[in-house]
């Protein structure tokens, strides 16, 4: 392991040696090299990595490093059969890194888990879902059975799975987008009324300022990087929000631009950084609008004004309670939380009144929150009072990872459906779906850790390593009666058995998908609410593995019977009939099949964007909150021990809970993993010394012990009392019960925690 100093740019020469290396780590060059080329193009495959749309512009590389990691990793000639798990026990597979587990390549047959000998043993498809039908119709309650959704799902996919489990009986769709853009849909849909970002990939254009709260685009969604500094170039400003420093949000060198390449140059992609402490957003943008309204109430009184007055009476409700509570706020609350000085924040006032067309975007840095959904609503105030909202080069653009998260969402996979979709669906199939809601993540999980609920389905996803409180998830797993995986990957999940569990291997984006009318195309849906398709290269025909359409129609086949309410099995023979049905059951997808020939495939239109506001007062909503007193509530006054806010994150080389190597390049991180990042200046106060090996515990009101043990410092750029540290090897800390108001996401970027030198020396430091 080194910690040294990385001082090039996001990209460049390094995104090009670490996408070659990872090229030839995955033991199939020449395929991956023509995969690589077709990797988000026309006729081509949707990359499995992040939901950044495309311009629609032809190009020869449409990847970024990431992107290129997610392909070799999908894409590799190795494979996991029957004789791996004959050599391999499920208790030694635990105690294995996530990499290595995931190195091991692709799942190739169904396996079943034998509790006797603690080895997964082959099962033929048909005894696979024979054995889950089952179970599920064994159940007292179709409720006992939780259904949960990964992001890669293509629409397809997920269209079919929520008409399964509706039609089984419950609506449990516990979803990836839980633990991340929960709070997105929540605010938005109070706010604006509809759970997405209002523009397109062709604002990013036309804008003259856009605000990043909370993301890291260098590593989370890399190919944002040249749309950010390719509106730098022309002039725009571009601000960001963000708790530590990040490489990529500072400059860009693009490796398609040969010149920059071999002259070492590179783009700035913000013209201006500001580091909150870890919650402060909704409190630096409180002090943005408190300075504007005060110009704006100095501009009335010439005769003037600052905000867009005709916009707010047309299209709002709610602005005077809103700006009462701003006039409310302290400037000591705003600052103290923020972290940030007046000066700062008057900069970005500035900033955001001096131009005409203003974007903002948001990621998990702002979702993660107990105030999450508040701080998104304070964004979405702050647009409206300034008519930014419904007009080219401007909006609202919350940035999506896994690459079809917001699909699955759009297709159905919605724990609290509207009355609306549940009498849509009873009318295009002829049966009374369940109208009670269903579980969301946090409640799955409660619920298999209690015993009320008995199955567990994972439609992709890895939830031991993705969810929060990892032994409390996973015991809930060994609890269950049944686990079902469906993946392409070994995981930390599959490791943790129910009391019977199986694991069903997948295609995945790379792969060919042929049926009975030939090869096969799925959809996905990206950021922007552009629909495209996707249809993978790679033969795998020589392995055992089904498309996800065909597991999830076989199961429901298994399970509901023949017409039950549709023809599960002809389903699978052309995936045209599964698109006719998503048709038939929601706007937008008029001359659905027709359409996917369209280059870079067709927008699903946003109401908002056009000033169609389907809230309960059909206007947008200024909604007010208070600052919230603690941004994490939790009483310290127990401890004599400083307490931290943690965040955790993803490093470099790692995509959600995939990690394709130990190198965090940007942060400067090679060869390991249990690092923390801290500021200097505190770890000189805990009396430590960058490179010390410290235990770090949790502070929480349940009495549960939480603590990861024997993680490096290492010295960061990172506001005071504020800690990183990478997931999944910190989820430990993240209390199950720690969860965002409204949006019931945990609170993955504001953990209470004391830092204590490893081997048990504890320091005694009065909690600040």
């Amino acid at each position: 392991m080194s910690i040294k100093q990385y001082n090039g740019s996001a990209g460049g020469w390094g995104a090009l040696r670490a996408t070659t290396e990872h090229l030839f780590k995955s033991q199939n060059v020449a395929k991956n090299i023509s995969n690589l080329l077709r990797t988000n193009q026309d006729h081509g495959f949707d990359c499995p990595g992040c939901a950044w749309g495309e311009k629609g512009v032809p190009g020869r590389f449409r990847f970024c490093e990431n992107g290129a990691k997610a392909v070799n990793w999908e894409a590799t000639t190795r494979r996991v059969d029957g004789s791996f798990f004959a050599e391999h026990s499920v208790s030694w597979l635990n105690q294995q890194t996530d990499y290595f587990l995931e190195f091991q390549g692709r799942l190739a047959e169904p396996v079943r888990y034998n509790p006797k000998t603690d080895h997964y043993e082959p099962i033929s498809w048909d005894d696979a879902f024979a054995l889950i039908a089952r179970e599920l119709n064994q159940l007292d309650d179709p409720s006992q059975a939780e259904f949960y959704t990964s992001g890669r799902a293509s629409n397809e996919a997920a269209f079919l799975y929520q008409l399964f489990a509706r039609r089984f009986g419950t609506n449990n769709f516990p979803d990836c987008s839980n633990m991340c853009h929960e709070a997105t849909s929540h605010a938005l849909v109070e706010s604006i009324g509809i759970g997405k970002g209002t523009v397109t990939i062709h604002d990013f254009e036309k804008a003259d300022a856009i605000f990043l709260f909370g993301q890291n685009p260098g590593t989370n969604h890399p190919r944002m990087l040249e749309t950010l500094s390719h509106c730098y170039k022309r002039g725009a400003r571009v601000v960001a929000f963000n708790n530590l420093k990040e490489r990529g949000l500072q400059r860009f060198t693009n490796p398609q631009k040969p010149l920059e390449m071999l002259r070492n140059g590179y783009t700035p992609t913000t013209s201006d950084y500001f580091t909150p402490k870890l919650g402060g957003d909704m409190a630096a943008v409180r002090g943005m609008v408190k300075i504007l309204y005060e110009r704006h109430q100095q501009a009335v009184q010439q005769g003037g004004s600052v905000f867009d007055l005709a916009f707010i009476q047309q299209h709002t409700q709610g602005m005077n309670e809103y700006l009462a509570q701003v006039e409310a706020t302290s400037w000591e609350q705003i600052t103290s939380q923020s972290g940030l000085s007046y000066e700062q924040i008057e900069k970005a006032a500035d900033i955001y009144q001096n131009a005409d067309r203003v974007i903002v975007t948001w990621a998990m840095g702002v979702t993660q929150h107990k105030h999450s959904v508040a701080t998104i609503q304070e964004l979405v105030n702050l647009q409206l009072l300034f008519g930014q909202i419904g007009k080219e080069g401007a909006g609202v653009c919350p940035v999506r990872g896994h690459s079809n998260v917001q699909g699955d969402r759009t297709v159905g996979i919605n724990e609290k459906p509207n009355q609306a979709f549940l009498d849509k669906i009873e009318q295009v199939f002829g049966f009374k779906p369940p109208q009670a809601h269903g579980h969301n993540v946090v409640q799955a999980l409660e619920a298999l850790g209690q015993g009320s609920s008995k199955i567990f389905i994972g439609l992709g996803g890895n939830m031991v390593a993705a969810a929060p409180d990892t032994q409390r998830v996973a015991d809930a797993m060994h609890r269950a009666r049944l686990t079902v995986n469906i993946a392409t990957k070994l995981n930390r999940t599959h490791v943790n058995p129910g009391q019977e569990s199986i694991i069903l291997p997948c295609l995945g984006r790379t792969d060919i998908d042929m049926q009975a009318f030939g090869p096969q195309k799925v959809t996905v849906e990206d950021s922007f609410s552009m629909v495209h398709a996707s249809s993978g290269r790679v033969d795998m025909s020589r392995e055992q593995i089904l498309s996800e359409p065909a597991i999830v129609a076989r199961m429901a086949h298994a399970t509901l019977g023949e017409h039950n309410p549709v023809d599960w099995l002809s389903l699978i023979d052309n995936y045209d009939r599964i698109r006719d049905l998503i048709e038939q059951t929601f706007a937008g997808f008029d001359d659905f099949n027709q359409r996917l020939d369209l280059p870079g495939g067709f927008y699903l239109g946003n109401s908002a964007r056009d000033l169609n506001w389907k809230t309960t007062s059909g206007k947008a909503q200024l909604k007010a909150h208070a600052l919230p007193e603690m941004i994490v509530p939790v009483d310290v006054s127990k401890t004599s021990e400083r307490v931290f806010v943690m965040q955790t994150l993803r490093s470099h080389d790692q995509y959600n809970t995939t990690v394709y190597g130990y190198d965090d390049r940007y942060r400067g991180v090679f060869g390991e993993r249990k690092v923390v990042f801290l500021n200097a200046r505190d770890i000189a106060a805990l009396g430590l010394v960058d490179g010390d090996l410290v235990d770090l515990e949790t502070i929480w009101h349940d009495g549960i012990k939480r603590e990861i043990n024997a993680f490096k410092l290492v010295s960061y750029d990172i506001p005071e009392g504020n800690v990183a540290a990478y997931f999944p090897e910190a989820n430990a800390l993240i209390p199950l019960s720690s969860k965002g108001d409204y949006s019931d996401t945990p609170t993955s970027k504001s953990v209470a925690v004391v830092i204590r030198k490893a081997a048990g020396t504890e320091l005694k430091i009065k909690s600040a």
